[in-house]
Protein backbone atom coordinates (compact mmCIF):
# COMPACT_ATOMS: atom_id res chain seq x y z
CA UNK A 1 0.00 0.00 0.00
CA UNK A 2 1.09 3.51 -1.18
CA UNK A 3 2.76 6.10 1.41
CA UNK A 4 -0.42 8.38 0.48
CA UNK A 5 -2.66 5.00 0.64
CA UNK A 6 -4.67 4.27 3.65
CA UNK A 7 -7.02 1.12 4.52
CA UNK A 8 -10.81 1.42 6.79
CA UNK A 9 -12.93 -0.76 7.89
CA UNK A 10 -16.62 0.77 7.84
CA UNK A 11 -18.66 -1.78 10.64
CA UNK A 12 -21.97 -0.40 9.62
CA UNK A 13 -25.20 -2.34 11.30
CA UNK A 14 -26.36 -5.13 8.42
CA UNK A 15 -22.69 -5.21 6.61
CA UNK A 16 -18.94 -4.43 6.78
CA UNK A 17 -16.80 -2.51 3.93
CA UNK A 18 -12.54 -2.80 3.59
CA UNK A 19 -11.74 0.43 1.75
CA UNK A 20 -8.87 1.02 0.71
CA UNK A 21 -8.12 4.80 -0.75
CA UNK A 22 -6.33 7.81 -0.93
CA UNK A 23 -6.48 11.57 -1.53
CA UNK A 24 -6.61 13.24 -4.72
CA UNK A 25 -6.39 16.42 -6.50
CA UNK A 26 -8.72 18.97 -5.66
CA UNK A 27 -9.29 16.93 -2.58
CA UNK A 28 -11.37 14.34 -4.45
CA UNK A 29 -10.90 10.73 -3.17
CA UNK A 30 -9.25 7.96 -5.29
CA UNK A 31 -10.17 4.28 -4.23
CA UNK A 32 -7.65 1.78 -4.95
CA UNK A 33 -9.96 -1.11 -3.44
CA UNK A 34 -13.31 -2.10 -1.99
CA UNK A 35 -15.19 -4.41 -0.76
CA UNK A 36 -18.84 -5.52 1.27
CA UNK A 37 -19.37 -8.07 3.49
CA UNK A 38 -22.80 -8.59 5.07
CA UNK A 39 -23.03 -9.63 8.25
CA UNK A 40 -25.23 -10.36 11.61
CA UNK A 41 -25.15 -6.91 12.87
CA UNK A 42 -24.99 -6.22 16.81
CA UNK A 43 -27.17 -4.32 19.24
CA UNK A 44 -27.04 -3.43 23.03
CA UNK A 45 -23.33 -2.93 23.11
CA UNK A 46 -22.17 -6.24 21.67
CA UNK A 47 -22.37 -7.86 18.10
CA UNK A 48 -24.78 -10.42 17.82
CA UNK A 49 -22.11 -12.84 16.44
CA UNK A 50 -18.54 -11.96 16.62
CA UNK A 51 -17.18 -15.45 14.55
CA UNK A 52 -19.64 -14.39 11.29
CA UNK A 53 -18.07 -10.79 11.87
CA UNK A 54 -14.47 -11.95 11.54
CA UNK A 55 -15.41 -14.33 8.50
CA UNK A 56 -16.92 -11.34 6.83
CA UNK A 57 -14.00 -8.70 7.54
CA UNK A 58 -11.07 -11.86 6.79
CA UNK A 59 -12.99 -11.80 3.62
CA UNK A 60 -13.32 -8.76 2.70
CA UNK A 61 -9.33 -8.06 3.91
CA UNK A 62 -8.36 -10.91 1.68
CA UNK A 63 -10.10 -9.47 -1.33
CA UNK A 64 -8.58 -6.13 -0.98
CA UNK A 65 -5.59 -7.30 -0.68
CA UNK A 66 -5.37 -9.41 -3.83
CA UNK A 67 -6.95 -6.53 -5.43
CA UNK A 68 -4.15 -4.17 -4.02
CA UNK A 69 -1.74 -7.39 -4.69
CA UNK A 70 -0.07 -6.19 -1.35
CA UNK A 71 -0.31 -6.98 2.31
CA UNK A 72 -2.32 -4.28 4.53
CA UNK A 73 0.16 -3.46 7.18
CA UNK A 74 -2.22 -0.71 9.22
CA UNK A 75 -5.87 -0.10 9.43
CA UNK A 76 -8.35 2.48 10.41
CA UNK A 77 -11.55 1.15 12.38
CA UNK A 78 -14.63 3.10 12.44
CA UNK A 79 -16.34 3.01 15.77
CA UNK A 80 -19.91 2.96 15.45
CA UNK A 81 -22.07 4.73 17.51
CA UNK A 82 -23.56 2.09 19.22
CA UNK A 83 -19.56 1.51 20.61
CA UNK A 84 -18.51 5.04 21.05
CA UNK A 85 -19.06 7.54 24.05
CA UNK A 86 -18.57 10.77 24.38
CA UNK A 87 -17.78 13.06 27.07
CA UNK A 88 -17.81 17.01 26.73
CA UNK A 89 -15.20 18.75 29.65
CA UNK A 90 -14.33 22.31 30.17
CA UNK A 91 -10.78 22.40 30.42
CA UNK A 92 -8.34 26.09 31.58
CA UNK A 93 -4.84 26.79 31.65
CA UNK A 94 -3.53 29.75 33.06
CA UNK A 95 0.23 30.88 32.08
CA UNK A 96 2.43 33.37 34.10
CA UNK A 97 2.72 36.30 31.17
CA UNK A 98 1.22 36.77 27.87
CA UNK A 99 2.04 33.62 25.75
CA UNK A 100 1.31 32.97 21.91
CA UNK A 101 -0.81 30.12 21.99
CA UNK A 102 0.13 27.12 19.48
CA UNK A 103 -0.22 23.09 19.30
CA UNK A 104 1.98 22.80 22.99
CA UNK A 105 -0.38 24.89 24.55
CA UNK A 106 -3.36 23.13 23.33
CA UNK A 107 -1.81 19.72 23.25
CA UNK A 108 -1.29 20.02 26.87
CA UNK A 109 -5.52 21.70 27.86
CA UNK A 110 -6.23 18.30 25.49
CA UNK A 111 -3.85 16.03 28.00
CA UNK A 112 -5.21 17.93 31.22
CA UNK A 113 -8.67 16.59 30.25
CA UNK A 114 -7.98 12.81 29.94
CA UNK A 115 -9.67 10.87 32.06
CA UNK A 116 -10.31 6.86 32.37
CA UNK A 117 -13.72 5.83 31.90
CA UNK A 118 -14.63 2.49 33.03
CA UNK A 119 -15.49 -0.53 29.94
CA UNK A 120 -13.59 2.31 27.61
CA UNK A 121 -10.68 3.11 25.94
CA UNK A 122 -9.90 6.83 25.01
CA UNK A 123 -9.28 7.26 21.19
CA UNK A 124 -9.48 10.66 20.57
CA UNK A 125 -10.01 14.11 21.68
CA UNK A 126 -11.30 17.65 19.88
CA UNK A 127 -12.29 21.14 20.51
CA UNK A 128 -15.46 22.65 20.13
CA UNK A 129 -14.67 26.04 20.73
CA UNK A 130 -11.78 28.18 22.99
CA UNK A 131 -11.81 31.04 24.55
CA UNK A 132 -9.01 33.64 25.10
CA UNK A 133 -8.36 35.64 28.68
CA UNK A 134 -10.27 38.61 27.06
CA UNK A 135 -13.10 36.60 25.79
CA UNK A 136 -12.47 36.12 22.38
CA UNK A 137 -14.40 33.07 21.08
CA UNK A 138 -12.46 30.88 18.26
CA UNK A 139 -12.20 27.91 17.13
CA UNK A 140 -8.56 27.69 16.46
CA UNK A 141 -6.46 30.01 19.26
CA UNK A 142 -3.48 29.24 16.73
CA UNK A 143 -1.41 32.42 16.78
CA UNK A 144 -3.70 34.61 19.45
CA UNK A 145 -1.84 35.82 22.79
CA UNK A 146 -3.56 35.26 25.92
CA UNK A 147 -2.64 34.58 29.81
CA UNK A 148 -4.93 31.67 29.74
CA UNK A 149 -6.70 29.31 27.49
CA UNK A 150 -10.18 28.14 28.24
CA UNK A 151 -11.42 25.21 26.16
CA UNK A 152 -15.08 23.31 25.59
CA UNK A 153 -12.51 19.58 24.34
CA UNK A 154 -14.82 16.39 23.18
CA UNK A 155 -13.72 13.12 24.42
CA UNK A 156 -14.09 10.28 22.15
CA UNK A 157 -13.81 6.36 23.87
CA UNK A 158 -14.53 2.99 22.53
CA UNK A 159 -15.79 0.30 24.58
CA UNK A 160 -13.12 -2.01 25.60
CA UNK A 161 -15.36 -4.91 23.94
CA UNK A 162 -15.07 -3.30 20.89
CA UNK A 163 -11.51 -2.97 20.59
CA UNK A 164 -10.60 -6.35 21.58
CA UNK A 165 -13.31 -7.90 19.04
CA UNK A 166 -11.68 -6.16 16.70
CA UNK A 167 -8.03 -6.70 17.56
CA UNK A 168 -8.65 -10.09 17.90
CA UNK A 169 -9.53 -10.30 14.26
CA UNK A 170 -6.43 -8.56 12.67
CA UNK A 171 -4.02 -10.00 15.41
CA UNK A 172 -4.32 -13.05 13.23
CA UNK A 173 -3.78 -10.85 10.37
CA UNK A 174 -0.24 -9.08 11.50
CA UNK A 175 -2.26 -5.75 10.79
CA UNK A 176 -1.85 -2.96 13.11
CA UNK A 177 -5.32 -1.31 14.07
CA UNK A 178 -6.25 2.31 15.00
CA UNK A 179 -9.61 4.39 15.69
CA UNK A 180 -12.15 6.94 14.41
CA UNK A 181 -15.29 7.76 15.66
CA UNK A 182 -17.47 7.14 12.46
CA UNK A 183 -20.63 9.14 13.21
CA UNK A 184 -18.03 12.07 14.30
CA UNK A 185 -15.96 11.35 10.87
CA UNK A 186 -19.68 11.42 8.47
CA UNK A 187 -20.42 14.60 10.21
CA UNK A 188 -17.27 16.75 9.64
CA UNK A 189 -16.88 15.64 6.13
CA UNK A 190 -20.53 16.21 5.27
CA UNK A 191 -21.57 19.44 7.20
CA UNK A 192 -19.47 22.41 6.50
CA UNK A 193 -17.24 24.13 9.01
CA UNK A 194 -19.14 27.18 9.38
CA UNK A 195 -22.65 25.14 9.79
CA UNK A 196 -20.90 23.52 13.20
CA UNK A 197 -19.93 26.33 14.06
CA UNK A 198 -23.30 27.42 15.52
CA UNK A 199 -24.22 24.19 16.13
CA UNK A 200 -25.62 21.42 14.32
CA UNK A 201 -27.97 18.44 14.50
CA UNK A 202 -26.50 14.91 12.67
CA UNK A 203 -28.47 11.95 12.26
CA UNK A 204 -26.55 8.71 10.99
CA UNK A 205 -29.58 6.57 9.99
CA UNK A 206 -28.75 2.66 9.39
CA UNK A 207 -29.87 -0.38 9.08
CA UNK A 208 -30.64 -1.47 12.72
CA UNK A 209 -29.58 1.39 14.25
CA UNK A 210 -29.86 4.97 14.38
CA UNK A 211 -27.31 7.54 15.86
CA UNK A 212 -27.88 11.35 17.00
CA UNK A 213 -25.36 14.00 17.45
CA UNK A 214 -25.34 17.96 18.55
CA UNK A 215 -22.07 19.31 17.18
CA UNK A 216 -20.31 22.22 18.02
CA UNK A 217 -17.54 23.54 16.80
CA UNK A 218 -14.84 20.29 15.61
CA UNK A 219 -16.41 18.27 18.20
CA UNK A 220 -19.59 16.68 19.50
CA UNK A 221 -21.69 18.18 22.13
CA UNK A 222 -23.92 15.03 23.00
CA UNK A 223 -24.45 12.12 21.09
CA UNK A 224 -26.52 8.91 21.33
CA UNK A 225 -27.52 5.58 19.71
CA UNK A 226 -30.79 3.70 19.43
CA UNK A 227 -31.60 0.57 18.16
CA UNK A 228 -34.51 1.92 15.37
CA UNK A 229 -33.52 1.42 11.74
CA UNK A 230 -35.11 0.13 8.56
CA UNK A 231 -34.50 -3.20 9.67
CA UNK A 232 -36.89 -3.26 12.27
CA UNK A 233 -39.89 -2.45 9.63
CA UNK A 234 -39.64 -5.46 7.85
CA UNK A 235 -40.98 -7.49 10.77
CA UNK A 236 -44.02 -5.45 10.81
CA UNK A 237 -44.59 -6.02 6.93
CA UNK A 238 -43.70 -9.90 7.26
CA UNK A 239 -46.67 -9.71 10.21
CA UNK A 240 -48.88 -7.80 8.04
CA UNK A 241 -48.62 -9.34 4.87
CA UNK A 242 -47.25 -12.93 5.91
CA UNK A 243 -44.18 -12.47 3.97
CA UNK A 244 -40.55 -13.78 4.51
CA UNK A 245 -38.02 -11.26 5.78
CA UNK A 246 -36.64 -11.11 2.85
CA UNK A 247 -39.31 -10.66 1.00
CA UNK A 248 -40.17 -7.68 3.65
CA UNK A 249 -37.21 -5.68 2.74
CA UNK A 250 -37.62 -5.99 -0.71
CA UNK A 251 -41.25 -4.96 -0.46
CA UNK A 252 -39.94 -1.89 1.71
CA UNK A 253 -37.70 -1.13 -0.86
CA UNK A 254 -40.58 -0.30 -3.28
CA UNK A 255 -42.68 0.91 -0.65
CA UNK A 256 -43.86 5.02 -1.24
CA UNK A 257 -45.15 6.74 1.09
CA UNK A 258 -45.98 9.71 -1.55
CA UNK A 259 -48.80 7.76 -2.88
CA UNK A 260 -52.47 9.11 -2.77
CA UNK A 261 -55.16 7.07 -0.17
CA UNK A 262 -57.16 4.02 -1.76
CA UNK A 263 -54.68 3.05 -4.22
CA UNK A 264 -56.04 -0.02 -4.21
CA UNK A 265 -53.74 -3.45 -4.26
CA UNK A 266 -51.13 -4.42 -6.44
CA UNK A 267 -49.27 -7.93 -7.04
CA UNK A 268 -45.88 -8.06 -5.65
CA UNK A 269 -43.42 -10.80 -6.80
CA UNK A 270 -40.43 -12.33 -4.72
CA UNK A 271 -38.43 -15.43 -6.02
CA UNK A 272 -41.11 -16.61 -8.03
CA UNK A 273 -43.79 -15.93 -5.12
CA UNK A 274 -46.84 -13.85 -5.68
CA UNK A 275 -48.08 -11.84 -2.79
CA UNK A 276 -51.30 -9.20 -2.61
CA UNK A 277 -50.62 -5.84 -1.31
CA UNK A 278 -53.21 -3.32 -0.40
CA UNK A 279 -50.68 0.05 -0.74
CA UNK A 280 -53.07 2.06 1.56
CA UNK A 281 -51.80 -0.57 4.48
CA UNK A 282 -48.13 -0.49 3.60
CA UNK A 283 -47.99 2.83 3.69
CA UNK A 284 -49.43 2.97 7.17
CA UNK A 285 -47.40 0.06 8.30
CA UNK A 286 -44.08 1.58 7.08
CA UNK A 287 -45.24 5.07 8.73
CA UNK A 288 -45.56 3.26 11.99
CA UNK A 289 -42.24 1.83 11.76
CA UNK A 290 -40.91 5.16 11.16
CA UNK A 291 -42.82 6.80 14.28
CA UNK A 292 -40.29 4.32 16.20
CA UNK A 293 -36.98 6.79 14.45
CA UNK A 294 -39.68 9.91 15.04
CA UNK A 295 -39.80 8.82 19.01
CA UNK A 296 -36.37 8.38 19.29
CA UNK A 297 -34.91 11.99 17.44
CA UNK A 298 -37.74 13.34 19.53
CA UNK A 299 -36.41 12.59 22.73
CA UNK A 300 -33.51 13.21 21.95
CA UNK A 301 -33.80 16.69 21.58
CA UNK A 302 -35.76 16.79 24.19
CA UNK A 303 -32.96 16.05 26.11
CA UNK A 304 -30.40 18.75 24.22
CA UNK A 305 -33.47 21.37 24.75
CA UNK A 306 -31.83 24.69 24.21
CA UNK A 307 -32.08 28.20 21.86
CA UNK A 308 -28.97 27.17 20.11
CA UNK A 309 -30.92 24.04 18.57
CA UNK A 310 -34.13 26.47 18.15
CA UNK A 311 -34.85 26.00 13.91
CA UNK A 312 -32.19 24.06 13.35
CA UNK A 313 -32.33 21.73 10.40
CA UNK A 314 -31.80 18.15 10.95
CA UNK A 315 -29.11 16.23 8.75
CA UNK A 316 -29.47 13.51 7.59
CA UNK A 317 -27.32 10.27 5.64
CA UNK A 318 -27.03 6.87 6.05
CA UNK A 319 -28.65 3.65 4.28
CA UNK A 320 -32.01 3.70 6.38
CA UNK A 321 -34.16 6.33 6.25
CA UNK A 322 -33.13 8.07 2.72
CA UNK A 323 -34.18 4.91 1.11
CA UNK A 324 -37.25 5.02 1.68
CA UNK A 325 -38.80 7.07 -0.63
CA UNK A 326 -40.92 10.14 1.53
CA UNK A 327 -39.71 8.80 4.60
CA UNK A 328 -37.87 12.05 4.84
CA UNK A 329 -40.41 14.01 4.58
CA UNK A 330 -42.53 11.49 7.09
CA UNK A 331 -39.52 12.41 9.66
CA UNK A 332 -39.49 15.66 9.31
CA UNK A 333 -43.42 16.60 9.64
CA UNK A 334 -43.09 14.23 12.70
CA UNK A 335 -40.82 16.25 14.33
CA UNK A 336 -42.03 19.40 12.98
CA UNK A 337 -38.68 20.28 12.07
CA UNK A 338 -36.62 20.43 8.54
CA UNK A 339 -35.03 17.29 7.14
CA UNK A 340 -31.44 17.89 5.01
CA UNK A 341 -30.35 14.87 3.12
CA UNK A 342 -26.53 14.79 2.92
CA UNK A 343 -24.27 12.60 0.46
CA UNK A 344 -20.68 12.83 -0.23
CA UNK A 345 -19.80 15.35 -3.14
CA UNK A 346 -18.32 13.04 -5.36
CA UNK A 347 -19.20 11.95 -8.69
CA UNK A 348 -20.40 7.98 -8.62
CA UNK A 349 -20.29 7.96 -4.99
CA UNK A 350 -23.34 10.42 -4.45
CA UNK A 351 -25.60 8.29 -2.28
CA UNK A 352 -26.04 8.53 1.21
CA UNK A 353 -24.82 4.91 1.97
CA UNK A 354 -21.39 5.35 0.85
CA UNK A 355 -21.23 8.60 3.50
CA UNK A 356 -19.70 6.33 6.22
CA UNK A 357 -16.68 4.67 4.17
CA UNK A 358 -15.86 7.95 1.92
CA UNK A 359 -15.71 9.85 5.76
CA UNK A 360 -13.63 7.54 7.12
CA UNK A 361 -11.15 7.20 4.01
CA UNK A 362 -11.46 11.37 4.25
CA UNK A 363 -10.35 11.64 8.11
CA UNK A 364 -7.68 8.83 7.59
CA UNK A 365 -6.39 10.51 4.93
CA UNK A 366 -5.94 14.19 7.43
CA UNK A 367 -4.47 12.25 10.34
CA UNK A 368 -1.93 10.60 7.93
CA UNK A 369 -0.91 13.92 6.24
CA UNK A 370 -1.08 15.03 9.49
CA UNK A 371 -3.09 17.83 9.36
CA UNK A 372 -6.25 16.22 10.91
CA UNK A 373 -8.52 17.81 13.71
CA UNK A 374 -8.15 16.64 17.43
CA UNK A 375 -5.73 15.32 19.82
CA UNK A 376 -4.87 11.05 19.18
CA UNK A 377 -3.77 9.34 22.08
Amino acid sequence: MGRRSVAVLDIRSSEIAVVVGERGVNNTIVFKASKTEPYDGYADGAFFDADRLSEAVLRAVSSVEKTCDEHLREIVVGIPGEFCAVIPREQFAGFPKKRRIGKRETDALFESGREELAGYRLVRATSMIYVTADNRRVVDPTGLVSTSLHGILAYFYCTDYFARTVEDIFSKLRIKVSYLPADYAMASYLIPSETRDECALFLDSGFLSTTLCVLLGNGVLAQETYWVGKGQIAPRLMEEFSLPYDAALALLSRANLYMKSNAGTTEFMHRGVSYEIDLDRLVDVVKEGLDGICEAVGGFLEDCSGKELDFKPLYVTGEGIPEIRGALEHVSRRINRVCELLVPDLPYYNKPEMSSRIALIDMACEDRLGSGVGFKF
